[in-house]
Formats: C-alpha cells, sequence, structure tokens
C-alpha cells in the first residue's frame, strides 16, 4: 500500500519544521493512512449512540486499538524497534507537553471555587461567558474553561433548558476567546514560537474576535431569553443572597505561573538533550516538570472539602488523555500528507491555497485551516498551513498579514466546529456529563455548530478575508 520511505516519516508531528523539511516525510503517503483516523472519528461520533454502553466501559480499549491499527503496519515494514521509535516520539514531544498542560490547568482551575448566591438568569449566563471570553486570552482557551465551567454549571443547576448554555461556553470561552494573544491558544503560540510578535494577533485579529463575540453573545441572548420566558418560575425564591467571594485563591497564582512558565518556553531555549533515542529541548523538559509540580501543589494545598463543593472529579482528564493519545497517533500521518503539500497526495487541496499568479487567497486559506482545525488537532494544522503561506514571518506578518491573519482566525474559531477540534471542548463536554447534565452526541453538537457557527464565518470571510 505504500512505500517503505514515506513509512518511515509517516508518524512525525515535528512542529518546528520549516516548509522544506515538512515537504518531504508525507510525500509518498497514500490517503489510506488516513483510514485509522477516520475510524477513531467514527468511534468518537457513533459508538455513544449505537452502543453507548460498551463505549463508556471500554473507549480507551477502543481508542487504543485504533491507534494499533496504525503501529502494526509500521512495525510490520521497519520492525517492532522503529515502531517503537516513532511512537515515542509522538509520545515525548508532543503528548506529554500536552497533557501535562492540560493537567495543570484542570486541577488548579478545579481548585478556584466561586461561591456566592449565582442565579442562572440571561443576564447572568452572558456575563459569566462574556467573561471567560475575555479572560481567555490571558489564561488560556484551557484555563478559562476550566475556571468557569462549573460556576456556570451551579449557576444553572435549577434551569431545565439550559445545554444551548454549554454549547455557547464552548464557542466563545473555549475557542474565540483564545484569538488574541499567543497565551490563548495552542496555533498562535506557536506562530509566536515561529517568530510572529507577541502583539500581532492583538491588534491584527481584534476585529475578528470583536465581531464573532458580539454576534454569538448576542444570539445565545436571545436564546436563553426565550428559554429563561418557559421556565422562569422554577427560579430560586428571592431571599438573603449571599455576596460572591471566591476560595482556592492559591490556585489563581498556580495558573499565573502556568502562564508563566508558557511564556518562558517560548522565550528561554537553551538547547536539546538526549532523551530515550530522541532530542527534545530542555525548556519543554523543564515546563513539563514545571507543570507538574503545579499539579502536585495544587492538590497538597487545596482542601478536599473546596473540590469535592466544587464538584471535581478526575473522570474528565482521563478521557481526555486516553482518547487524544489515540488522537495523537492516527491524525499523524493526515497531518504528514499536508505537509507534503503539492507532493503529497492533499495537492488538489493544497493548490486552492492560491490564484493563478501565484499570490494566496486568504479566504481559502481561512476555511481550510478552520475545516482541518475542526477534526484535526488545530494546532499542527495551523503550522501546515502557516509553512504553506511561506513560512517567513515577517513577511506574513507584512505583506501577506491578510492570510496570516486568516489562517489564525481559521484554525482558533474553527475549532470550535467539532468535540475534538480544540482539546478544551471535549474537557467542557466532559465535566457537563459528569455532573449529571445533558450534551449533544457528535453529531449533535456538530449541528449546533453548523447553524450558528458556519454562518457566522462566512459573515467573517465577507466582511474580512475577500
Amino acid at each position: 500500500m505504500l512505500r517503505r520511505t514515506a513509512c518511515g516519516t509517516m508518524p512525525l508531528l515535528l512542529l518546528t519544521a520549516g516548509p522544506a523539511a515538512a515537504a518531504a516525510p508525507g510525500a509518498d503517503l497514500s490517503l489510506a493512512w488516513g483510514i485509522p483516523f477516520v475510524g477513531m472519528l467514527a468511534s468518537i461520533a457513533l459508538m455513544p449512540l449505537l452502543a453507548g454502553r460498551i463505549w463508556h466501559h471500554h473507549y480507551g480499549k477502543i481508542a487504543a486499538g485504533w491507534a494499533v491499527m496504525l503501529v502494526i503496519p509500521f512495525a510490520i515494514v521497519f520492525g517492532p524497534g522503529r515502531a517503537a521509535e516513532e511512537v515515542w516520539h509522538i509520545v515525548l514531544q508532543e503528548y506529554v507537553p500536552f497533557i501535562a498542560l492540560l493537567l495543570a490547568l484542570y486541577v488548579t482551575g478545579g481548585g478556584v471555587l466561586l461561591k456566592g448566591t449565582l442565579v442562572g438568569t440571561p443576564l447572568t449566563n452572558v456575563a459569566l461567558l462574556a467573561f471567560g471570553t475575555a479572560i481567555a486570552s490571558v489564561m488560556g482557551t484551557t484555563g478559562a474553561s476550566m475556571l468557569l465551567i462549573r460556576p456556570v454549571l451551579r449557576a444553572n443547576a435549577f434551569r431545565r433548558r439550559k445545554v444551548h448554555t454549554f454549547v455557547f461556553f464552548i464557542f466563545l470561552v473555549s475557542n474565540i476567546g483564545g484569538s488574541l494573544t499567543p497565551l490563548g491558544d495552542p496555533p498562535l503560540y506557536l506562530g509566536f514560537l515561529k517568530g510572529v510578535s507577541f502583539f500581532w494577533t492583538t491588534t491584527h485579529l481584534s476585529a475578528e474576535f470583536l465581531f464573532c463575540a458580539a454576534v454569538l453573545l448576542a444570539i445565545y441572548y436571545v436564546l436563553d431569553s426565550i428559554a429563561w420566558a418557559k421556565e422562569k418560575a422554577d427560579a430560586p425564591a428571592a431571599g438573603v443572597r449571599e455576596p460572591l467571594r471566591i476560595e482556592g485563591t492559591i490556585n489563581l497564582a498556580l495558573v499565573g505561573v502556568v502562564v508563566l512558565m508558557v511564556l518562558v518556553q517560548g522565550a528561554w531555549q537553551p538547547g536539546e538533550v538526549l532523551l530515550f533515542g530522541q532530542s527534545i529541548g530542555i525548556e519543554r523538559l523543564v515546563g513539563i516538570a514545571v507543570f507538574l509540580a503545579i499539579t502536585a501543589a495544587s492538590i497538597r494545598l487545596t482542601p478536599a472539602a473546596l473540590r469535592e463543593a466544587n464538584g471535581f472529579a478526575w473522570g474528565a482528564i482521563l478521557e481526555v488523555a486516553k482518547l487524544f493519545a489515540a488522537i495523537f497517533v492516527t491524525m499523524a500521518p493526515v497531518l504528514a500528507i499536508l505537509r507534503a503539500g503539492m507532493d503529497g497526495a492533499a495537492a488538489p487541496l493544497v493548490a486552492l491555497t492560491s490564484d493563478a499568479a501565484g499570490e494566496p487567497v486568504p479566504w481559502v486559506y481561512f476555511w481550510l485551516t478552520g475545516a482541518l482545525s475542526s477534526f484535526l488537532d488545530n494546532a499542527p494544522t495551523y503550522l501546515v498551513f502557516f509553512n504553506l503561506a511561506g513560512g517567513d514571518p515577517s513577511v506574513l506578518m507584512t505583506r501577506d498579514a491578510l492570510t496570516l491573519a486568516a489562517i489564525s482566525c481559521g484554525a482558533v474559531f474553527m475549532g470550535a466546529n467539532s468535540y475534538i477540534g480544540n482539546a478544551p471542548n471535549f474537557m467542557v463536554k466532559a465535566i457537563v456529563e459528569e455532573s449529571g447534565e445533558r450534551m449533544p452526541s457528535f453529531f449533535g453538537y456538530c449541528a449546533w455548530a453548523v447553524v450558528f457557527l458556519i454562518p457566522l464565518f462566512i459573515l467573517v470571510t465577507l466582511i474580512f478575508f475577500r
């Protein structure tokens, strides 16, 4: 099915590779190597509907099965040693730093308790979503999501119609809100590491951000007002209102340390060391150690009673850890094919990014980056199109600024189109369900995105990228 030269470089997620280095690995890869990834997506989408009991008890084994279906053919061609080496590359270079960061934010966010009387009226809910959207670019979409999803759950505990609140929370806090700084969302952080100025996104994406946030908050307010009118009789009786206060503030300080460490990793790169046969940046190892230390500190310094009152549990992060391990492995060949550009199996798709004169077409970059970010990890997808657009930050920030803005918006905004487009999406879903509330199925959530996000992104295209 594949030539040996392709298989050897298939499972790579080289986030720091330049255009020339990224083009070669996937040049001979067949699209058939994407079958395990498609199978993984199909399992996440269909099995909870068709075989829910089996999925909820064995989703980790099913996810691992799809990863094995990719790794075994590789091992047959190159031998178990080489297969183990490539899998270890993904685990060490990409997955472990990813899950260590998520774990630190999950645990610290779950240690902050907002107490007091918080009633989920339309105005209160809009205020919570707007606040989360505003802080997401400072503490990251994951940090903001973990900090606020539990207060939103408690404020709306008495509501019968609230699915729309959690869906719009993902739209806004877990995605749109992270578009203004490299701290907000991993794609922009990768751009920062490639040389994009820290405040470039703040100055060049603010109009798109404000437009999307304003439209979505307005739509949400209308939807929630309609729902509220049908059930406001069930609202808690007015009485003594407990003032709002925050407990577990030490965790806010720990979140600040997480954010600082992310910045340090971008500015401090002292070199690489060889670990288990892999060259890995010292700053990454330090980052992993710091994130794990922050996790341990949060657990030790936060009273168990506070976490219990906050509804904290480990199920959500365990689910994300298991599923995204398989997603990272199975999506590797798809990304390699994209990195091959015009030399790869996705050449017809790549050809759409330039016009007859060879100039980039911003609106095509917006939709291609966004469409793939909806189902692939949006961080490496951003880097694929960053490199396809030339990969030179000095050019992309100036002459081709519209193209870079389109790539950035596509990766950040359209990560909201499915549960797996951005890690916080799945974490929010898992936490809500763990709390006993209902969330849409995979396809159900995508239907919400089609109804509310796709028309919005069409307007973004017409206003900003034509």
